[in-house]
């Protein structure tokens, strides 16, 4: 019995290409030359395996698009003729080649392959190489699964509707084609976001693939690595691609492809011999191009190419084969150890890489299913869905976002040749979700345009138009399609409002872009699912706020409470139909561009990153801010305000204000005059100044308390009728753990005592001192208490001597960072969570302990006075006083009774007062407060949107 298992998955895709109007379009040969050289030959190794009693496993995709073309009667008989074409060439070839004696057994044998390939579609296949697939699939050979319908890179669609559409209609497609729904789906480009999974769901789709970053990044991280799935939050299943499969035969160093035995792609003899022997065979627009006539080896680096040995290729084939599966019998034998069940190994690849990139790679297929047949001790190939049979329990995780290009997430679908794309597809989302809202029940020509425009949609979507792009290979077909896709959506949007749809127009364009006959418009309409959201009215209130978010810290990069507070608040604003833009800074190993739960995050590099003091960094940020701002607001403005996040962004968010005539709303977290008491240092002043700069220039100023509302106002002398106090938010899900566990327990304290709990900076301003100083008569009276104090800061080498001056050093854990989940852990053990500040302007940690069900105690100072009811859901002391801070902790401690009820309560607070959707609703308040004070927000957004129809005329790039 197998130790472990393989999954080979391939992926067929080629974007939709059908010109029924001119047979001059080269692109068409990408679809015949991967019939030619991929899918035929694919087919040719299924069958021999299936004849010899061979009982392999193949995943495969085949895209919405490439089954609409393979079933085009049209396409069906130009690849006739161009199959006959290259039949005729290589008939010349032989005359050519007859006194060649070493050239010309390579000419005849590429004569037999396409004499054969011509027999093989026109009377085995009838053309239908559908039907031939479906063959296996219904063998059980072949697990057919689908993509999404244009093959859209769906992280970058903007709306639910837009994705939903993608997905519905692949699976439309799909079933119509292959006579049963898709059980899995290949996401173009790998590309995951999260949220879906579950429209993934909804149409019955029980697994997808993934990149390996996603899955090793993963929240919590999975336990078995990539080597077995793991379930999203809507119970789909995430196999992820193994990376050492991947770099066997894509990797340009050590893949199997680059052999010097193997044929040379690149040497071609429609670029090698002369024009006019190959004009008759060429193309009608007369460019050379690859024939798939090649008679060289790719020898070695630097070298003459020497001719190509069909038998040392296939010999080659099979040893490759061998060391494959060698390998990856060390690998599940390991795993095994490891794991505890048997181990999937995902081996994910492009199909067309098998015989057209690499000419041998469709007998590299046949011979590792043939050997793994003969020898299944160890390794045996599976399906994603036998896997799940076998394990139907997975871990649950939450999955990053990822892709498989570049880099590993979307740069090479949003980069500076195609970033301009991304303002026309969103704003042509929306228009179609309006269109389908006016004409809700449609008929007759009106329903046909309402269907063309969510065609024309579709296809502008795709992702192999931004890749071309990028790849900067046929840049200018990928430009004009996308232009012609977006022109004639204009066309039907606009005719469609005029009600003068031009029949005979639109009867042309459901021709050409004949894709999804079945297509329904209605699927973009905004009432379903939007309006069983929980946020449907507010978004219905809120919805077309667009706003520039600046913060210099956001998540992974978490300095203090600032990180998470922009985190939630942005989120939650989505769900109330804004639009938001988060700018920060650059952190190594994360996207610069990601769509983070609907909200935008771009990262930006600052220009000069070494032997900068912290000043002259945030000088360099907000450069660096400014700058990328100028180019986001051009090219995908109009904005309508800028929200900026403490003086650390006060000079970009100032010089965009002006520049765009932008409304500006400023959030003040703390003050440097009440984090220090005083001003003390130039850079203290400088930072002041920096922040009476921002309550200046700002319309608006949120603080998080009463308290910091009396501070700002006294400290900038502003008016309070232009303040607005709205607190930070916990979400209690945030501050649950996953399992007590009793092993973390021990390491901190005895099973009989009572675990007293600070974490936070070891700063001055933070109080431990006044903590370790009321210590002693806690443990006189609580000598079962025990101290952890978890954190780091520059007061943690004099915290430690405090302790030991005082005798208390045994009592006292000085735990250093904690993770969040450690936190979690910590927190729910705790008796008693103290918080102790000298100074705090909302007191955030509080909050968090409330929400994990600590008892609380905390400084009656700042925002934390506001937060704690004293003696009802918890207990306010006298700030810097150790005895009433010890008198306090010894009554948390003894009356156990009392604590739980105000764990109750407190927790009661948490939901009802300090929850995201209440304060991110109270930022909406503010926001639409700002603009209906003459702003002029929407009237720049309105001035922009007004000469989007002159862009397209330019080149875009």
């Amino acid at each position: 019995m197998a130790q472990g298992y393989l999954s080979l998955v391939l992926h067929a895709h080629i974007p939709f290409i059908h010109h029924p109007e001119s047979e001059e379009y080269m692109e068409e040969r990408w679809l015949f030359e991967a019939i030619t050289e991929t899918y035929i030959p694919l087919l040719d190794v299924f069958e021999g395996l299936a004849a010899d009693g061979v009982d392999f496993r193949i995943t495969l995709s085949l895209s919405p698009t490439l089954l609409s073309m393979l079933a085009k009667p049209m396409l069906q008989q130009r690849y006739l003729s161009y199959l006959n074409n290259l039949i005729s060439l290589a008939e010349q070839e032989n005359v050519r080649t007859k006194d060649d004696e070493k050239v010309n057994p390579l000419a005849s044998l590429y004569l037999i392959r396409f004499l054969h390939t011509r027999e093989r579609y026109t009377e085995a296949f009838n053309g239908d190489l559908i039907t031939a697939f479906k063959r296996f699939q219904d063998s059980g050979h072949l697990e057919l699964i689908t993509s999404s319908a244009t093959h859209a890179f769906l992280p970058y669609v903007k709306t639910e509707q837009a994705l939903r559409s993608q997905i519905a209609n692949a699976v439309r497609i799909h079933t119509s084609y292959l006579g049963k729904a898709p059980r899995g789906i290949w996401l173009p480009e790998c590309g995951f976001i999260e949220g879906i999974d579950r429209i993934l769901h909804e149409y019955g789709i029980a697994f997808f693939f993934t990149d390996t970053h996603s899955v090793e990044h993963a929240r919590p991280q999975p336990v078995h690595g990539v080597y077995a799935p793991v379930i999203t939050p809507h119970g789909v299943a995430a196999f992820a691609r193994d990376h050492e499969t991947s770099k066997q035969v894509w990797s340009l160093l050590e893949g199997y492809p680059g052999d010097h035995d193997y044929r040379e792609y690149y040497k071609d003899i429609g670029y090698d011999l002369d024009y006019e022997y190959l004009k008759p065979y060429l193309h009608a627009s007369g460019i050379r191009h690859n024939t798939g006539i090649k008679y060289y080896r790719i020898t070695g680096n630097d070298q003459p190419k020497e001719l190509y040995h069909p038998e040392w290729a296939r010999e080659k084939a099979a040893r490759h084969a061998g060391n494959f599966i060698f390998n990856r019998e060390k690998q599940v034998e390991y795993l095994r150890g490891q794991m505890g069940l048997k181990p999937i190994i995902v081996a994910s690849y492009d199909a067309e890489l098998f015989g057209h990139w690499w000419y041998e790679g469709p007998l590299w297929i046949d011979n590792l299913c043939r050997k793994l047949h003969d020898n299944q001790e160890t390794v045996k190939m599976v399906t994603p869905a036998e896997y799940l049979r076998e394990y139907p329990e997975n871990q649950q995780c939450d999955l990053t976002f990822s892709s498989w290009g570049r880099g590993g997430y979307g740069e090479v679908w949003l980069g500076q040749y195609n970033e301009w794309i991304y303002r026309h597809l969103h704003h042509m989302e929306e228009q179609m979700i309006e269109l389908a809202d006016r004409f809700p029940d449609a008929a007759g020509i009106k329903r046909r345009a309402l269907n063309q425009a969510a065609r024309e949609l579709l296809l502008a979507q795709s992702s192999d138009w931004a890749f071309i792009m990028d790849a900067r290979t046929m840049v200018d077909y990928a430009v004009r399609r996308t232009k012609q896709h977006i022109g004639r959506f204009r066309r039907i949007y606009d005719d469609l409002i005029k009600d003068t749809l031009d029949s005979k127009w639109l009867k042309e364009v459901e021709q050409r872009d004949s894709l999804a006959p079945d297509l329904d418009y209605r699927i973009y309409l905004s009432g379903w699912p939007a309006d069983k959201a929980p946020a449907a009215a507010a978004a219905k209130q809120h919805n077309g706020l667009k706003v520039l978010m600046l913060s210099w810290e956001f998540p992974p990069m978490v300095v203090g409470g600032l990180s998470r507070h922009v985190y939630d608040l942005s989120q939650k604003l989505v769900l109330l139909g804004v639009e938001v833009h988060v700018i920060t800074s650059h952190v190594n190993g994360y996207p610069s561009y990601e769509i983070n739960q609907g909200v935008h995050v771009h990262r930006v590099r600052t220009y000069q990153a070494k032997d900068l003091s912290f000043m002259d960094w945030i000088f360099q940020l907000n450069l660096a801010m400014t700058d990328y701002c100028n180019h986001l607001i051009t090219r995908y403005g109009p904005f309508d305000l800028i929200h900026a996040h403490d003086w650390l962004v006060c000079q970009a968010a100032k010089t965009l204000k002006h520049k765009f005539q932008l409304p500006l709303i400023a959030t003040i977290h703390a003050t440097e005059h009440g984090r220090n008491q005083g001003l003390y240092t130039e850079q203290q002043h400088t930072i002041h100044h920096l922040e009476w700069q921002l309550a200046y220039e700002a319309k608006r100023v949120i603080v998080c308390s009463s308290y910091m509302e009396h501070e700002v106002v006294k400290l900038f002398s502003l008016p309070q009728g232009k303040l607005d106090v709205i607190p930070n938010g916990v979400d209690p899900r945030m501050f649950q753990a996953e399992k007590s566990d009793a092993d973390i327990r021990e390491h901190f304290a005895m099973p009989q005592e009572k675990i007293v709990l600070f974490v936070g900076r070891l700063v001055r301003e933070k109080g431990v001192h006044t903590l370790l100083e009321s210590i002693p008569a806690v443990l006189e009276s609580c000598p079962e208490a025990k101290f952890i104090i978890g954190g780091k800061g520059p007061m943690l080498e004099e915290l430690q001597l405090t302790a030991k001056g005082l005798g208390i050093e045994s009592k006292v854990f000085f735990a250093g960072f904690i993770t969040d989940e450690l936190r979690n852990q910590l927190l729910q053990m705790a008796s008693a969570a103290v918080f102790p500040s000298h100074y705090e302007p909302f007191g955030i940690v509080a909050l968090e302990a409330m929400a994990a069900g600590a008892p609380v105690i905390v400084s009656g100072v700042g925002g934390l006075h506001e937060i704690i009811n004293h003696g009802e859901d918890g207990f306010t002391v006298l700030p810097g006083d150790a005895l009433s801070l010890s008198q306090h902790m010894i009554k948390m401690l003894k009356q156990e009774t009392m604590a739980q009820s105000m764990v109750q309560k407190a927790l009661h607070k948490v939901n009802t007062v300090y929850n995201w959707e209440r304060i991110a609703a109270q930022t909406c308040a503010a926001y639409n407060e700002l603009l209906d004070r003459g702003a002029g927000g929407f009237f720049y957004r309105e001035l922009a949107a007004a000469g989007e129809n002159i862009v397209l005329k330019g080149d875009e790039r």
